[in-house]
């Protein structure tokens, strides 16, 4: 039985113990951890097998943690990360997996001296049964080489601190993962551009922002993102072809005629939106641990999608496309 620690007790902190709990077979939550320890001791008390620790270094050291889940803030990932290589012990962050590729690299040199994959980033959208089959479908190569993608990432709004630059770093940092891998190629150079902004925008960050992107086959994909969209959470993507288009759907949602109108429900959450993505993730996360490696998004990965991030952000304002340059790829990645 592997026994996982969590550090991070808010809402998706949370949501995770109660999945790893309840849904996950293979596993059990020992102790969790918040840099507010009063959430960590109320998150402790709804569960008998469940430990509050003081600080997130006390749970990675704890003998009883095998695994340990980073549901934290974004700042504190890349150092939770680097402790928890330090004591050899496996590794779920949330994305993103830290805030710079210079941070990312250190994490990949501390597995490389581990000797084998401990790490796993959280982009869920890979356990998503549309985006799979998106993935399928363009893996088969009916429909020929993959040309453009199209994609919207909307949300309904934002938390007070929100900046401009985590719209690419927080926000769009699922597209650039999940466009990377539908595509199967890393990216050659990026861009993004303030276009006319939303009126819902009053807390001081640019909204919308489209993200473009060019990959070293040459392929082009562009992401508009919305953080404060004012209907609902909303993400879409078209992958264009040669010989045709494949879109992901939409949720599955009951529609309703009534008063000379026909509609269905918009999600507002994002933890509805791909519910069943985490419990899939999380499974094979576990299933993965008992053969002796996780086998999902890798150090890697979650090391491209920073450093594309970087590129963007940087090329905020200059109206040039900034080059993503990646360092070799290390053998265990491969």
């Amino acid at each position: 039985m592997l026994k996982i620690g969590v550090i991070g007790c808010g809402a998706i902190g949370r949501d995770h113990i109660r999945r790893l709990t309840d849904l996950v077979p293979g596993c059990t939550v020992v102790a969790c951890a918040d840099y507010f320890e009063q959430a960590a001791q109320q998150v402790a008390a709804q569960y008998a097998h469940i430990t509050a620790y003081p600080t997130g270094e006390a749970l990675i050291a704890a003998p009883e943690v095998d695994a340990v889940v980073i549901a934290s803030s974004d700042p504190s990932h890349a150092g939770y990360v680097l402790e928890s290589l330090r004591h050899g012990k496996f590794v779920f962050c949330e994305k993103p997996l830290a805030q710079t590729a210079a941070d990312c690299e250190q994490i990949i040199k501390a597995e490389q001296a581990c000797g084998k994959r401990l790490l796993q980033v959280g982009f869920m959208r890979r356990y998503d049964r549309g985006y799979a089959e998106m993935k399928r479908i363009i893996a088969s190569g009916e429909l020929g080489a993959p040309l453009m993608i199209h994609a919207a990432h909307r949300n309904v709004s934002q938390p007070d601190g929100f900046q401009t630059e985590m719209g690419v770093s927080n926000v769009a940092i699922h597209e650039l993962d999940i466009c990377r891998w539908l595509l199967g190629e890393e990216y050659k150079s990026g861009q993004v551009l303030k276009v006319r902004q939303s009126s819902l925008s009053t807390k001081g960050y640019d909204n919308p922002q489209i993200v473009l992107l060019e990959t070293q086959s040459g392929a082009r994909i562009d992401v508009e993102v919305q953080v404060a969209d004012g209907y609902g959470y909303d993400i879409q993507c078209q992958v264009v072809c040669e010989k045709g288009t494949v879109n992901l759907p939409d949720p599955y949602a009951v529609v309703m005629r009534a008063n000379a109108t026909r509609s269905f429900p918009l999600l507002t959450d994002w933890k509805d939106r791909f519910i069943e993505a985490y419990d899939i993730e999380f499974q094979e996360w576990v299933k993965a641990l008992e053969a002796g490696a996780p086998t999902g998004p890798s150090a890697w990965d979650g090391y491209a999608a920073c450093v594309a991030a970087d590129a963007l952000n940087r090329s905020r304002g200059t109206g040039q496309w900034a080059p993503i340059e990646m360092m070799e790829k290390p053998a265990l990645y491969k």
